[in-house]
């Protein structure tokens, strides 16, 4: 694939985060580095079931929304369960760290400003999404499963219920694991060119004849958005690889399930 439109590494008192050219709204691809977690889980660390302090969390947290600029507050975001549910949220669907889970979805959306949208990754690929005419954004959690579940098809489709237009839609697809390094059974494959009506070319090829695929889910993401749409010129794409920098970004085949969570924010100014 051909990264045509390079992410920028931004950095804020020792915290380190990536954003994307086409969005125009706050947002923000967090790494690894500049919170105040340790061990496996150092520093940065997002997810609140990694086994880490709730003190930790919430500092880490608290770092993340004074790098944006945004005043600390209970952000938005969901039990991720690998499938295609895609929910409208408002400032009634913030969550306090540590509480019960509101529901399960992989992806949200909303056109309530200063509500941070969240969605969570460690090599599945997290994409930003907003409308800048409509004030509309989105946070989608593309694993396989909810990719091939067409999971971007719905949030375009929430997102136009609340005036967006594909053609204006801006999309960030960030970093994730790379074709490199991810190696898949048919049934992933399969699953893509189902989704994509055969509109597959790059985004995976057979390794021999073992039975095993190297699969780069940021082009199949990327294609089917132009399906549902959007304009090449409107999507980003990420050239870091979670697995092959797993000491910037947490990884969790590279490092077999111990590590953190890293974040895609965004928020409608």
């Amino acid at each position: 694939m051909e990264f045509s439109k390079p992410f920028a590494e931004m950095s804020y008192k020792g915290l380190v985060y990536m954003t994307a050219p086409t969005i125009p709204f706050p947002h923000c691809f967090t790494t690894r580095w500049g919170g105040v977690s340790s061990g496996c889980l150092d520093s940065l660390n997002l997810g609140e079931n990694r086994g880490d302090s709730e003190e930790n969390v919430r500092e880490n947290y608290r770092r993340v929304f004074e790098a944006l600029g945004l005043p600390e507050q209970n952000p938005c975001f969901t039990r991720q369960v690998h499938k295609n549910e895609v929910r409208v949220v408002t400032d009634a669907d913030r969550r306090e760290l540590f509480t019960p889970f509101l529901y399960e979805a992989d992806g949200i959306v909303t056109n309530v400003k200063n509500l941070p949208l969240f969605c969570f990754s460690a090599d599945c690929i997290p994409v930003l999404l907003c409308d800048p005419e409509a004030g509309v954004a989105g946070a989608i959690h593309c694993g396989w499963r909810s990719t091939a579940a067409d999971i971007l098809g719905a949030a375009v489709a929430r997102m136009t219920e609340l005036g967006a237009s594909a053609s204006n839609i801006r999309a960030a697809i960030g970093p994730g694991i790379d074709m490199c390094c991810y190696e898949t059974d048919a049934e992933v494959p399969a699953a893509i060119e189902k989704l994509l009506g055969g509109d597959c070319e790059d985004a995976f090829f057979a390794v021999g004849d073992t039975g095993k695929f190297m699969v780069d889910l940021k082009e199949t993401d990327r294609r089917r958005l132009l399906q549902l749409g959007l304009k090449s010129g409107n999507i980003s794409v990420s050239d870091e690889c979670t697995s092959c920098n797993s000491d910037k970004y947490w990884s969790h085949r590279k490092t077999k399930g111990e590590r953190g969570s890293q974040a895609a924010v965004i928020v409608v100014p």
